[in-house]
């Protein structure tokens, strides 16, 4: 095929893939409504203490896998744009399969087809993702909260929150292009699509939690889905793909790194949430992953929310897990990495290019050629941490060296 003739080709291949992935919304479908975490909680404070049951709604997304698998085997896998489709109408499908098997053990072995495990290695087969969860829940657990600021412990309402963050917004944008609401039924503290970030009504918020919410939902998550839209010949680029999450997750995270938005409790919570999804999966059911939360330090309320998490659309009677969760600390060393490298082979560019839409990091090297021939667009809109080149060289610079220091070999008088 000619060069402009497999270009077509293939963007009308994505376009058949984003009108057959608009129906499967994982996450969506796979959460519970907040009338579940009322009722436990409920029966909770009267001492039965009974896994949630909830009914999942039954899915037959037959014809969407067919068409998927259609799309991937017309597509080149020679082709950088062939090889992306073939992989993210493949991952789509297991995900069409997950939602198939909601309710189901059978819907965790799809969950760890998309998104690995806690026992996973970390880039680099160095330790595990858990071996990482349970280093920075250590730390955590170390720390003395008294040493907090007073302004750290400082919490402010959901509504104070939203005009914050829409001021914030507004200002970045220098327009409403994004708008922040508060969600009764969000079970989640936040949660971000492109052009909307929804806050759970009632819920309070630390100072910390602004800058996260900033960095991580709005200029990370929903940036990258509004760059991806303005992609005219790869739309699915605003897709929140499942095989692009780690990534998402990993550079969102990272963000909140960059930026100093995140704080050690926050590291903690991440954490916490791989060791949870680890117990399930060895056995764990949904009490035993509500109460590690509670003994954690987190609320009731929180405390479901985050065992959901690790249950949404598996048998809360334990032996499965929506892994989800588990790819955060792995997509941080992931995004950290790739950064480091980009910086060591003068290729800082790459970095600003992984927000032209929700990629993998090794998409974003695939498609360096087709972004240098203006098949693919740049990024219309960066965090000012990432246009900033010159900070974040010297952020990263000093990271790679401070990487070759063996802190056990060092006598700093700390630890005498």
């Amino acid at each position: 095929m000619h060069a402009n003739a497999d270009i077509a080709h293939h963007a009308a291949l994505d376009a058949r893939m984003l009108q057959a992935a608009r129906d499967i919304r994982l996450l969506t479908l796979a959460s519970w409504p907040a009338s579940v975490q009322h009722a436990f909680l409920a029966r909770w404070a009267t001492g039965d203490a009974r896994p949630p049951q909830y009914a999942y709604p039954r899915h037959d997304f037959g014809d969407t896998r067919r068409e998927l698998a259609a799309i991937a085997a017309a597509a080149d896998p020679q082709h950088p744009l062939g090889a992306y489709l073939v992989d993210s109408a493949r991952s789509w499908g297991i995900a069409a399969e997950l939602l198939e098997s909601l309710g189901t053990a059978a819907a965790g072995t799809h969950s760890e087809r998309l998104f690995g495990r806690p026992d996973t290695p970390l880039p680099g087969n160095g330790p595990t993702t858990r071996d990482a969860a349970r280093h920075f829940i250590a730390i955590a657990d170390e720390l003395d909260r008294e040493l907090l600021a007073p302004e750290e412990q400082v919490q402010v309402s959901a509504t104070a929150l939203q005009l914050q963050l829409q001021a914030d917004l507004d200002d970045f944008f220098d327009a409403r292009v994004v708008e922040v609401v508060l969600d009764p039924d969000l079970v989640a503290k936040a949660a971000a699509g492109a052009t909307r970030i929804r806050l759970r009504s009632g819920a309070s918020f630390s100072d910390y939690d602004r800058g996260q919410l900033l960095q991580h939902e709005a200029f990370v998550h929903s940036l990258s889905a509004l760059n991806g839209r303005r992609q005219a010949l790869l739309g699915s680029l605003a897709l929140s793909s499942p095989r692009s999450t780690e990534t998402q997750e990993g550079l969102a995270t990272f963000a909140e790194l960059a930026t100093g938005s995140i704080d050690i409790e926050r590291m903690k919570r991440v954490s916490l949430r791989t060791e949870a999804i680890a117990m399930a999966l060895e056995g764990a059911d949904f009490i035993d992953v509500f109460r590690y939360f509670l003994d954690a330090g987190q609320g009731e309320v929180d405390s479901f929310s985050s065992a959901q998490r690790v249950f949404r659309g598996v048998p809360t009677c334990g032996g499965a897990a929506f892994t989800k969760d588990s790819v955060y600390l792995r997509g941080l060393v992931g995004v950290h990495t790739f950064f480091r490298q980009a910086l060591a082979g003068g290729r800082l560019r790459l970095c600003r290019l992984l927000f032209a839409g929700k990629m993998t990091l090794d998409d974003v090297v695939a498609f360096e050629p087709l972004f240098d021939d203006g098949t693919l667009s740049p990024p219309h809109w960066l965090p000012r941490w990432v246009s900033r080149a010159n900070g974040l060289a010297g952020t990263l610079a000093f990271s790679v060296f401070a990487n070759r220091i063996r802190l056990d070999k060092v006598g700093t008088g700390v630890h005498d």
